[in-house]
């Protein structure tokens, strides 16, 4: 909540990703943000949701245990317009298997919501020393929306193919991440379900030096992958340090600035109007 990590498992919004300029107009009116990113608002602003208490409400034990928080987010927070009730629901939803159900209603004004997941992800483990460039990654997706220098999409969907961008075949992380200005931290659009099964499938991770595998299923559009090229010596767990490339942050979400994007589909949501974001973690191992 002090700011001394850089989002390391929170949930954050009411807006995650950047905002232009720290503005936005909604219905004629222009809403005003805090900025904390240069001239841009990132993820909610200078207190997010990852810097708010949120109350535990449903707690449940079982083969299937559940905890679930919730957040009172008043109108005007950060800049933002109107009442917003916001839930989360972690639960343990098979052998290996964590699911994360986000839900979201706004009960005065319309608002921009989009809710992300911001864990930082080293399969091998934080006490290994070892970073993610190794790592091997397949992202289900065949664009991304490019950005320009200060990350704020370019409003265009551009292919990946035959760009250090392209993650459809499994592929190592330091394979082309120097060919990547500043490591990536992009948008990528999420290729459609392939069955009539709702979620989509997002990303896999495989680390050989563990053989532990993720997969990631969501049903939202993008995915902003994310290689923790900011980190800079923070000491987290077991007193591990923390450096440049020391995980993967897999945050599914709205696309960025998708306020100011009006060729991008919209996080606009009114009165009433259900946000529900899932988000499916399946973890295996493979040798």
């Amino acid at each position: 909540m002090n700011g001394t990590s850089p989002y390391f498992g929170a949930i954050v919004g009411r807006v995650a990703n950047r905002i232009k300029d720290g503005e936005f107009t909604l219905d004629g009116k222009t809403y005003h943000l805090p900025k904390n990113d240069g001239n841009n608002t990132l993820h909610g602003g200078k207190r997010g949701f990852d810097k708010v208490l949120w109350r535990v409400t449903r707690l449940r034990k079982g083969p299937r245990p559940t905890i679930q928080f919730t957040y009172h987010s008043r109108d005007g927070e950060q800049g933002f317009p109107g009442v917003l009730d916001v839930s989360a629901t972690y639960t343990l939803s098979g052998p290996g298997e964590l699911t994360l159900e986000i839900k979201a209603v706004p009960r005065t004004k319309p608002t921009p919501v989009s809710l992300a997941q911001h864990t930082y992800w080293n399969l091998a483990g934080e006490a290994s020393n070892r970073s993610i460039l190794s790592n091997k990654v397949t992202i289900w997706a065949h664009s991304i929306t490019p950005v320009d220098k200060h990350l704020i999409p370019t409003g265009a969907i551009v292919p990946v193919k035959g760009t250090p961008y392209d993650f459809t075949k499994p592929t190592v992380v330091g394979k082309k991440i120097n060919d990547v200005p500043g490591g990536y931290d992009i948008n990528y659009v999420l290729d459609r379900p392939k069955s009539k099964h709702w979620l989509r499938r997002a990303v896999r991770v495989k680390d050989d030096f563990s053989g532990r595998v993720l997969d990631l299923w969501t049903n939202n559009i993008g995915l902003q992958f994310y290689t923790s090229n900011q980190i800079k010596k923070i000491v987290g767990k077991g007193g591990a340090i923390y450096r440049k490339y020391a995980g993967l942050a897999l945050e599914t979400q709205a696309f960025p600035d998708a306020v100011d994007q009006p060729n991008f589909p919209s996080n606009i949501y009114r009165p009433g109007q259900l946000y529900h974001h899932v988000m499916v973690y399946k973890f295996s191992v493979e040798k």
